[in-house]
């Protein structure tokens, strides 16, 4: 389909051996309809093969000889085998890449140990309900003020570590402390 197309230089040589500027020809247009000659035919047969009608090659403008270099770094580029261009001997050998098989385990040595996690410090919060208030509430409130929340007396506590649901558990009283008894770890969400 590009093949069909006249580029510039073709349609100058056409013009020039038709001796006329208003009568160009595009692709799907019959040259004899376009009203050339024999000469403005040979004319454009001989700019598809980058020769004049004499026979010489044409002289290459610096633009065509700027796109042929273009055209020759994207090719070695592109090539598999970059053309000499390979890998510099310096940087060793290139081999493909060797992933470690998940199923196989660790050994004692691998990692870091629990231990060094011990000092890591996170923030535990047991809370009891929760409930909603508008601004006009929250501005009335008083020492002695009752705050209605979401959970029933007895209903098990909510234990969030970093703000993540981690466990369940009951309140408690020990010792005049309130104390909280874990009574489930919750599975973690995928």
């Amino acid at each position: 389909m590009a093949d069909d197309l006249l580029k510039p230089e073709e349609i100058e040589a056409l013009l020039k051996a038709a001796g006329t500027g208003d009568q160009p020809t595009g692709p799907g247009r019959n040259p004899a309809e376009a009203g050339l000659n024999a000469g403005a035919l040979g004319a454009l047969a001989a700019a598809r093969s980058g020769q004049s009608p004499s026979g010489s090659p044409q002289p290459k403008s610096p633009a065509e000889r700027l796109l042929e270099q273009a055209q020759a770094g994207l090719a070695a580029a592109v090539s598999p085998n970059l053309q000499g261009h390979g890998i510099p001997p310096e940087l060793g050998a290139a081999s493909p890449f060797q992933f470690q098989a998940f199923d196989t385990g660790h050994a004692a040595g691998d990692g870091v140990s629990l231990n060094a996690l011990q000092d890591v410090e996170l923030d535990l919060r047991i809370e009891l309900g929760r409930t909603e208030l508008v601004i006009e509430e929250v501005l009335q409130l008083k020492s002695g003020s009752v705050v209605p929340l979401d959970k029933l007396a007895g209903d098990p506590v909510d234990i969030l570590v970093n703000g993540r649901l981690v466990a369940r558990g009951e309140v408690l009283v020990l010792n005049d402390n309130f104390c909280v008894r874990v009574a489930e770890i919750v599975a973690p969400a995928l």
